[in-house]
């Protein structure tokens, strides 16, 4: 398993277009579960709802728990797409 700890830069948060394109860089990853949780709350990260509904905005901090077979790469993944896009 890894985890990716990430505090949000951006002004507006995770607003519909990053979470649209967090969902899909996360669903990139067929063969690992990807969990985000902010504030307490879990969501699937391949789910736009579930990410839309974090409400995460600017200072929050994220925890991205990733678990199966591409963990490594998704790790690495979704680590690049957040320092270039949150």
């Amino acid at each position: 398993m890894k985890e990716i700890k990430y505090t949000i830069t951006d002004p507006l948060g995770i607003h519909a277009r990053p979470a649209g394109q967090l969902v899909k860089a996360a669903s990139a990853y067929k063969d690992s579960d990807i969990k985000i949780t902010v504030n307490g709350k879990t969501v699937d990260a391949k789910r736009i709802m579930g990410v839309m509904q974090l409400g995460a905005k600017q200072g929050h901090s994220l925890v991205i728990a990733i678990n199966g077979g591409d963990e490594e790469a998704a790790a690495a993944g979704l680590e690049k797409f957040l320092k270039e896009n949150l």
